[in-house]
């Protein structure tokens, strides 16, 4: 890691001056001078030799310096309303971490009885856990939470110590299991992935298409559902190979340490979570039952778009009281501060470069290179390429660095061949959150490889199968399925 950033460091600069002293676009000094940048910020993120954030953060700057774009123009895009939505989901994950709703709500799933016969069956309950948690929260975020929630299963199970668990068969599967099941379960809602809310916000702002949180739901179940069941009986298929008892030994207790109920800090985050995702698929469901212009449809969009939906969620954590004599609140500012500050900077630097990249026309003068004039590309073959492109450099680098570099792109080709542009657009989206093979690729991996219980070559091995199947799944489903239900 340590080399590529240092190569990183000094490779950024020397393509940015490559490309800025070259002919290239000379016709349009800001299309060229945007080319040089977008070039250095390539290299930056790919190699990290900067945190991916603070690269993100220079975006607007160098903007403003090369004199591309106004400041205002510039920094607009860090206060879109899909980064209040980010921002208001992230204090609500964040509130259910602080007081253990996620892994409160894990505990009871996991430790039921009737799960406590067989192997396959608990391996069934975490990964539905994984999957329906980061659907919410994010993958980082769920797989640091059932990480020592397995180890702990284990324990129960084999009475042996977290070294011998982690390089047992048994082990193995069930670490690479939560962490694949959270990045799959990431692409169910707008939140639950960064690209998600990537992909919409540039179909909103240089397409010109509102979709809907309901609608994504939509899209994304479209393809987690079969994914889990790949992951799933791959999973349980790996159990059978490294010939372990299915059956769990009667006097075997899985036992949790949970306080019976729901505090009131419980409660209120499960009140203001509720009331949150009511906003968001409520008005997608009166869209898909009556259409977008149903005036009940038109007042939520109006009113509370998903956006502000997520403020009003998060802002009940500061209304509801737990103890109202001592002046408590559910939340208080410095918890709700310890978010992922980060991936904001990275969401809004994205959409100015992407905002730029258009404005320029930078874009179409990547569309022609890549599609020259006259010449003509199929939508599958471009949708394909994408999803290929995307897994790839999303093993190198952060799933939302890859987005805010890709989808540009695939806007930008498919504009030029003349082509729909939404499938490779969500396929891309979708396609970056499906990277299994390295340690580097997600943070999930990150979390279960830097446990030292994961062994790299099995984390290879299985990755390489499950991804695969995540592109074929992919394409699958953005080309055949989603366009007989009428999304895309």
């Amino acid at each position: 890691m340590e080399i590529r950033k240092k190569i990183g460091f000094i490779l950024g600069p020397a393509i940015f001056l490559l490309v800025f002293l070259s002919p290239l676009l000379t016709h349009n000094p800001p299309a060229h001078h945007l080319l040089a940048i977008f070039s250095l910020i390539v290299i930056w993120w790919v190699t990290e030799s900067i945190p991916i954030p603070i690269t993100a953060l220079l975006i607007p700057v160098f903007l403003i310096i090369f004199r591309i774009t106004s400041p205002k123009e510039a920094f607009a895009p860090f206060a879109h309303p899909i980064i209040m939505l980010f921002l208001g989901s992230f204090i609500l994950a964040e509130a259910m971490r602080v007081h253990g709703l996620d892994r409160k709500l894990a505990s009871l799933l996991v430790s039921r009885k009737s799960l406590a016969c067989r192997k396959s069956r608990l391996l069934l309950a975490v990964a539905l856990v994984s999957t329906g948690l980061s659907l919410w929260v994010s993958n980082t975020a769920t797989t640091a939470m059932m990480f020592p929630l397995v180890l702990g299963l284990l324990s129960s199970l084999n009475n042996f110590s977290p070294k011998s668990q982690g390089n047992s068969s048994l082990g193995l599967v069930f670490l690479l299991t939560i962490a694949y099941a959270a990045s799959i379960g990431g692409i169910g809602t707008p939140i639950g992935s960064p690209p998600n809310l990537i992909a919409m916000g540039m179909m909103d702002k240089f397409l010109g298409y509102k979709m809907t949180f309901f609608q994504w739901m939509l899209i994304g179940l479209t393809i987690l559902i079969p994914m889990f069941f790949i992951l799933y009986f791959f999973m349980k298929l790996q159990l059978k190979r490294g010939r372990i008892e299915d059956k769990i030994q009667t006097n075997k207790q899985l036992t949790f340490q949970l306080a019976p109920g729901l505090t009131p800090a419980q409660r209120n985050v499960l009140i203001a979570f509720s009331v949150t995702i009511s906003l968001w698929i409520g008005p997608g469901l009166v869209a898909l039952i009556a259409g977008k212009q149903a005036p009940l449809y038109q007042w939520f969009e109006h009113h509370l778009p998903e956006s502000v939906a997520a403020i009003i969620g998060a802002s009940l954590l500061f209304f509801l009281p737990t103890n109202w004599q001592k002046g408590q609140f559910t939340l208080s500012l410095k918890q709700a501060l310890r978010i992922d500050w980060g991936t904001l900077l990275l969401f809004g630097g994205g959409l100015s470069l992407g905002s730029q990249i258009f404005q320029t026309g930078l874009a179409k003068a990547i569309g022609h290179f890549f599609i020259p004039s006259g010449e003509s590309i199929s939508l599958s073959l471009i949708t394909l390429i994408t999803i290929i492109l995307s897994v790839l450099l999303t093993e190198v680098t952060s799933n939302t660095a890859s987005a805010n570099m890709i989808i540009p792109i695939v806007i930008a080709i498919s504009q030029t061949a003349g082509i729909n542009p939404f499938p490779p657009v969500i396929a891309s989206a979708i396609a970056c959150s499906f990277a299994f093979l390295l340690p580097v690729a997600t943070p999930p991996n990150a979390i279960i490889f830097g446990s030292g219980l994961v062994p790299l070559p099995k984390m290879i091995k299985y990755g390489f199968w499950l991804e695969i199947a995540g592109i074929v799944v992919i394409f699958l489903a953005v080309r055949v399925v989603l366009p007989l239900i009428g999304i895309i």
